[in-house]
């Protein structure tokens, strides 16, 4: 058998997610999945798992330890903005490909910048598939280990044991926090909102105030609707801008509901939920419009970045500043 990590110390968040439960939401089921797309896939990539299939460990800033329990080495990776790891009390990093040996401990710590790292395994972990992934949803409790978030003690099984590859660090450009404005479309109920209403929404800067996997609420300058903020609940998505009775934006993230009845002025576009999902409270965002074409060739842009890691690994020895452009 593989084996398995204990976990010694689960911050609050921390959670075993794959690439989401899709397929399901005509039936209410909540995709779930990776608060931030990119750096999952990174994690992933950088050991050759698949993209999105495989399962990793979201952690939020309460951070995490963990212990190597198996009998032989394990190949491992983890990325995320501003996170810390060390390697039984050594400094390894921010974004990293190691190997794991038996006995060995590793933590991560949040730094000031950054809301979820991401921590994979070669193979991804075995934990129980339900209803065709192994995405934690803990509202519903379905996925990952009993539909909870991790706890003190708890055990992680591995699929593969081994490791592919040799040691390298990650230089990722992509995951870097970007200043620029969050891209988003118009729709499908922006006609609930007048001239006066974009115009403030596009103008202004919005403050992050609360959050977590199912939402996001924003503070700035009253968005007033012109036809009332109630509609008849119709389904939502990803990204998806609620603009409540209290005219703030609420940004649906990867728990959301499967249905809303609030109109949406817009959606924030997939290749930005990543940058949008490190903000911290506190923080400020803005927001511009783009077409759907627009929309669609930043996410294929994306993608391919993100696909491209295995050319952003270096050997430990002579790697680049992590987490930037390599030099």
């Amino acid at each position: 058998m593989p084996g398995a990590l204990r976990i010694l110390r689960a911050g609050f968040g921390a959670t075993i997610q794959d690439g989401g439960r899709y397929g399901q939401r005509r039936y209410g089921v909540t995709p779930a999945g990776p608060m931030d797309w990119r750096a999952f896939r990174t994690a992933n990539l950088a050991l050759g798992n698949h993209a999105e299939r495989a399962a990793a460990v979201e952690i939020s800033v309460g951070g995490i330890e963990i212990f190597c329990e198996t009998t032989t080495p394990v190949g491992i990776a983890f990325c995320g903005r501003g996170f810390s790891w060390r390697r039984d009390g050594r400094e390894v990093g921010s974004a990293a490909r190691l190997i794991l040996r038996p006995g060995e401990k590793l933590a991560a710590s949040p730094g000031t910048d950054g809301v979820f790292a991401y921590f994979a395994v070669s193979g991804g972990f075995a934990t129980p598939v339900e209803l065709g992934s192994r995405a934690t949803h803990t509202r519903s409790g379905i996925g990952g280990i009993d539909g909870r978030m991790l706890r003190d003690g708890d055990l992680l099984p591995l699929s593969a044991s081994g490791w592919p590859f040799g040691e390298a660090r990650i230089a990722a450009p992509w995951l870097d926090r970007d200043p620029a404005p969050l891209r988003v479309v118009l729709g499908p109920q922006d006609d609930y909102f007048g001239a006066a209403a974009l115009s403030a929404f596009f103008g202004a800067e919005f403050r992050l105030v609360a959050g977590d996997r199912m939402a996001y609420q924003l503070e700035g300058p009253e968005i007033a609707h012109e036809r009332g903020f109630n509609i008849v609940s119709d389904g939502v998505a990803l990204g998806a801008i609620q603009i409540a009775g209290d005219r703030q934006p609420l940004i649906l993230m990867a728990d959301h509901p499967p249905t809303g009845g609030y109109p949406k002025l817009a959606h924030v576009v997939r290749a930005d939920i990543g940058r949008l999902a490190q903000l911290r409270p506190g923080e400020t965002c803005r927001f511009r419009p783009v077409s759907a074409e627009e929309a669609r060739a930043a996410l294929l842009a994306c993608e391919n970045e993100v696909a491209a890691t295995a050319r952003h690994l270096y050997a430990l020895q002579s790697a680049p500043h992590v987490g930037g452009r390599p030099s």
